[in-house]
This record gives C-alpha cells, sequence and structure tokens, in this order.
C-alpha cells in the first residue's frame, strides 16, 4: 500500500507531507473500522517480543525515535503503527520556532534525510497539556529534553531542569539530548566537564522524586573512543539507566547524492541508511567497554529492515528506535522488524 502513496507523499515537502500522514492517521482513530484494518496491517502482538527492562514493560523492542512527534501531539494515533514505545520531544522549556524552512531534505539515493530543524516546538508546558489529556496510557513514552537555542551553555542546566520537572508525572523515562548539530553550541555539552555536571544535575533532581525514572544520555555517531570512553564513565559514575546511540551525524561521507546537491543542501545532521554503520560500531564500543553490567542501550540510526535491527541487537542494543527508515520503507517497518526478530528465535 505505501508503494502506491510513497511518490505521492514524495512529491510534497518533507514537513508538509509528515503533517498530511499524522493528519490521517489521527482521523482513522475516528473510525473504528479504519482504526481496525490499520492495526491488523501495522500491529504485531507477540509474548515473545515482550521486554521487562528498567521496571518498564516494553509490549516489543522497536520504538519511535524523538524528532517525529516534538510535541506529543500523535501519541494515540501512533500506537496504531505498531511500536513498543514512543519518544517525544525534544523538547525545550519556552516554544521555539526552530530554523528558518526548508529545514528538512530528503536524498533518495542514500535513503537518507538531513534536517537542521533546531528543536522547534511548542514548549514543554503546552506538552504537559497534551499528556495530561491521554484518556489511557497504552504505550510507553520516554520524554527527550533540551535547551533553547538563546540559552547559553552555562546556565543549560536550568533548562533541562524546567523540562524534567515539569514532564516527570507523565513520561517514563527521559533522554537528556545534548547531541544534536543543529542548535549552536549543544555538542559541546557532551565534553566531559560540562556533561557531566549536566548529568549530575539531571540525576540529583531525579532521586529527589519519591520513585526515580530511568534517564538515558543521547550521542552523537561523531564522537572518537577517547569521549567516549568519557561518556561511559560519566554515565557510569551518575548512574545513569543508559545511552541512546546514535543521534544524526554531520558526516557527508557516504551520500551518494553529487557534491553540488549536498553542498546546496548545506548544513544539518545526516539520519538514515548511511548511519547505519557507524551507529552500530558506536553500540558495540559502548557495550565492550561499559563497566556497568546492567547499562541499557537504545540502537538508533539507519535502520530500515529486520537485518539492520538483528546487527545493532547482536552489537548490544537493548531496544532499538527507528525514524527515517519510516519514510523510505513506510508505516509497516515496525511490524516487519518484529516477524524478523520472532523469525530468529528458536
Amino acid at each position: 500500500m505505501y508503494r502506491f502513496f510513497k511518490p505521492i507523499l514524495f512529491l510534497l515537502s518533507p514537513e508538509k507531507a509528515h503533517g498530511i500522514t499524522m493528519r490521517f492517521l489521527i482521523f482513522a482513530r475516528y473510525i473504528p473500522s479504519v482504526q481496525f484494518i490499520l492495526r491488523k496491517l501495522f500491529v504485531l502482538e507477540d509474548v515473545r517480543l515482550e521486554k521487562n527492562i528498567l521496571g518498564l514493560h516494553f509490549k516489543n523492542p522497536v520504538g519511535l525515535a524523538a524528532g517525529f512527534d516534538k510535541d506529543a501531539k500523535y501519541i494515540a494515533a501512533l500506537t496504531d503503527l505498531g511500536f513498543g514505545f514512543i519518544e517525544i520531544g525534544t523538547v525545550t522549556p519556552v516554544a521555539q520556532s526552530g530554523n528558518e524552512q526548508p529545514r528538512l531534505f530528503r536524498l533518495p539515493e542514500s535513503e537518507a534525510l538531513i534536517n537542521r530543524m533546531g528543536f522547534n516546538n511548542g514548549g514543554v508546558e503546552a506538552m504537559v497539556g497534551r499528556l495530561k489529556k491521554l484518556k489511557k496510557r497504552q504505550i510507553i513514552i520516554g520524554g527527550n529534553i533540551g535547551k533553547n537555542k538563546i540559552t547559553p551553555n552555562e546556565t543549560a542546566y536550568l533548562d533541562y531542569e524546567k523540562c524534567f520537572l515539569a514532564l516527570f508525572p507523565y513520561v517514563d523515562y527521559f533522554v537528556v539530548n545534548v547531541s544534536s548539530p543543529n542548535t549552536p553550541d549543544l555538542r559541546a555539552l557532551q565534553d566531559k566537564a560540562p556533561l557531566n555536571f549536566l548529568l549530575a544535575h539531571v540525576q540529583s533532581l531525579n532521586n529527589q522524586q519519591e520513585k526515580p525514572k530511568p534517564v538515558f544520555l543521547k550521542i552523537a555517531p561523531d564522537l572518537n573512543t577517547a569521549q567516549l570512553d568519557d561518556i561511559l564513565d560519566i554515565v557510569a559514575s551518575n548512574k545513569l539507566a543508559g545511552i541512546v546511540a546514535t543521534n544524526t551525524t554531520i558526516s557527508r561521507e557516504k551520500l551518494k547524492e553529487s557534491a553540488d546537491t549536498i553542498k546546496n543542501i548545506g548544513a544539518g545532521g545526516v539520519s538514515g541508511k548511511p548511519l547505519s554503520e557507524v551507529s552500530t560500531e558506536v553500540i558495540r564500543y559502548l557495550r565492550q567497554n561499559t563497566r556497568q553490567k546492567n547499562l541499557i542501550i537504545i540502537g538508533a540510526g539507519g535502520i530500515a529492515s529486520g537485518d539492520d535491527v538483528l546487527e545493532k541487537l547482536n552489537a548490544g542494543a537493548d531496544l532499538i528506535q527507528i525514524y527515517t527508515g519510516l519514510i523510505y520503507e513506510g508505516p509497516g517497518l515496525a511490524k516487519a522488524i518484529n516477524k524478523k526478530i520472532l523469525n530468529t528465535q528458536p
């Protein structure tokens, strides 16, 4: 079915196509017969897929990565696409428009995207308002938190604090995002001293709660082994639950499009197939070098098939997330991945 709609959607800008698709999913929920068909097409339930991790029950290990539902507008609709969990955000304390459009670009030859969205979102209070209205929690929800563009790194911890405290009653886990390439100087927070300070502050807030929640760190794929070692040390010393590996890359090495095409697009992070190998290697390095026996790794980057997922699971991921693969493979991707996982089990 997606083979028919994909060429039509690709005639539209990526952001417009995303909006139309999500409006359709929301509309479908008002027509029980259509929703039933969607769930038959895209949802696979099997006890062998279920995972209990960090006190959370995942119906399956396939999650939707942050960035797809930045403002928690589509959680109910997205449950009809077979995900085991959904990560909302990245959200900031105050609403911001992000970078100027166009800021999201398809690279069909590479099955990739380049984005420089810039944390466009409606702010954490608006997100909380929507989460309060969720009638029935049907899926694990993660909150991906960041800082506003105008906030200097020296006081960035206060932005993360505001988002953390506001979202705490409404999400199941948190992801601290310091790895987007599209907010000026954000990646500098991955350096050892500022990262340790930030994560220690977030964990201090977490430990003050009656029931602390799992906190993850989302990292870039462009880090060297020394930087990864630092991150493992910081994550361990601050007793974080785990790491999301990885965000988009600033590298253009594996893109198949012409140099002129890539140059004309300009700055932004690359997601999709060109990221697959490097993200898997980061996962492998983290798993082999961590001193945390219970470190949870959420693998993301370049997943377009069940085989891609098996590579990441074999490298050491506990859960995985998809985004760009949905654009190219369609809404049946989560189900296809879960089928592949089941087929490899004894």
